[in-house]
């Protein structure tokens, strides 16, 4: 970590150049010859992108980023406030520090945090912010974590790991063996110092691997923000052997959607040809899965069996997008080519012809109020609803 990099002139640099273009500030002349030009834009770029995804950071003087890419990958405020409000307790210690957002949030409901992270660069890096963000029940250890679990020799409220896909790994299937630390062959070593596991994933790993290959997971928290699933967060006690509890969020700007089922339960789908209204679940439930139990939850329709689409007569809450079917149309010649030069908002769901293709076919255009589900419904007519949102 280089201090040179909070000289106010710097510091004042970096902030002036919030809304700058970061390419044409690299064929400038370093205007500080005590620094690499390379170090300086770096700050710029990864501050840039900490606006919206890290406002308090962003809002705090004499912060020191890491690398653009590591802003990109670490956890939203919001994402980690969600996660920090699930658990509290004496101490909790971080085996995957990284920046230090979860650890951040993390402090304030716990005595004591521990924050691990093999980087030299990047523990010195959240010491130095945790100092300026005045969170001073944090620690960090830089180093292999796992030694650092035996030199402590603690047990803790909570252990939470947030492991990474190792670099030589290659191809589309993503399973926790495969990332750092191996968690599935270090459980029962991490149980040895807390009875409670929380282990943060990416959102490409699927839900029944990850069951697969972990052992006593009680919840699954898929967290989504505005409508983008972000991570999934698995919550492990020791010896659970019961049933897992699948809980979904969307965090948006109107409020959180919530929608909570256990792992098996599929429910049993009713079908329906449209009615009055649609029913779109948001990212998080459809990642859960548990379309069935979507329907059997609130008493609506399925339009098909591979058709995650929802209607009912009546309008109600739910985890997701709210329409009025104001038209259903054949998907034919005639009735597609009606509306050639329209502007609409296109969703295909269990539909053989890609948005892009059918943009094309029947000259479409992007945008508008108007929404256009290309889908099947249940006696395997393929349809156009024509929607307004609600």
């Amino acid at each position: 970590m280089n201090l040179k990099l909070l000289e106010p002139e710097v510091q004042n640099f970096i902030k002036e150049n919030t809304s700058a273009d970061v390419t044409a500030l690299a064929l400038q002349k370093n205007p500080f010859p005590y620094l690499e030009w390379a170090e300086v834009l770096n700050q710029v770029a990864a501050r840039q992108k900490a606006k919206d995804k890290l406002p308090l950071w962003f809002n705090t003087d004499y912060i020191i980023y890491p690398t653009k890419v590591s802003v990109e990958q670490t956890s939203s405020e919001k994402a980690a406030q969600y996660k920090a409000s699930l658990i509290s307790g004496g101490g909790l210690i971080d085996l995957t520090g990284g920046f230090g957002i979860d650890d951040f949030y993390f402090s304030k409901n716990f005595k004591k945090v521990v924050h691990c992270e093999m980087s030299l660069e990047l523990s010195a890096i959240a010491q130095h912010n945790f100092k300026m963000l005045e969170a001073d029940n944090i620690e960090c250890i830089p180093g292999d974590s796992t030694e650092t679990l035996k030199m402590l020799n603690e047990q803790w409220d909570y252990i939470y790991i947030d492991p990474s896909r190792r670099n030589d790994i290659k191809g589309k299937v993503f399973l926790l063996k495969d990332c750092l630390p191996k968690v599935p062959e270090l459980l029962d070593f991490y149980f040895s110092y807390s009875k409670n596991i929380i282990i943060k994933t990416a959102p490409l790993l699927d839900i029944t691997a990850g069951l697969n290959e972990l052992h006593s997971v009680k919840q699954i928290h898929i967290i989504a923000l505005d409508n983008e699933v972000k991570e999934l967060l698995w919550i492990l006690e020791k010896g659970y052997t019961g049933d897992v509890m699948t809980e979904t969020i969307n965090i948006t700007k109107e409020g959180n959607e919530v929608f909570n089922v256990m792992h098996n339960d599929d429910g049993i789908a009713n079908y329906n040809l449209p009615q009055q209204y649609l029913y779109e679940p948001n990212s998080a439930v459809m990642k859960s899965g548990a379309f069935d139990a979507v329907g059997k939850h609130f008493g609506i329709n399925k339009l098909h069996k591979h058709t995650q689409l929802f209607t009912y007569d009546k309008l109600i809450d739910f985890p997701g997008r709210r329409f009025v079917i104001d038209e259903v149309l054949p998907y034919g010649k005639k009735e597609v080519k009606s509306l050639e030069g329209q502007k609409l908002n296109i969703t295909i769901r269990n539909f053989p012809v890609a948005v892009a293709e059918l943009r094309k076919k029947w000259k479409l255009k992007d945008g508008g109020d108007r929404y256009a589900f290309f889908t099947t419904n249940l006696n395997n007519d393929k349809i156009v609803l024509l929607c307004s949102k609600i």
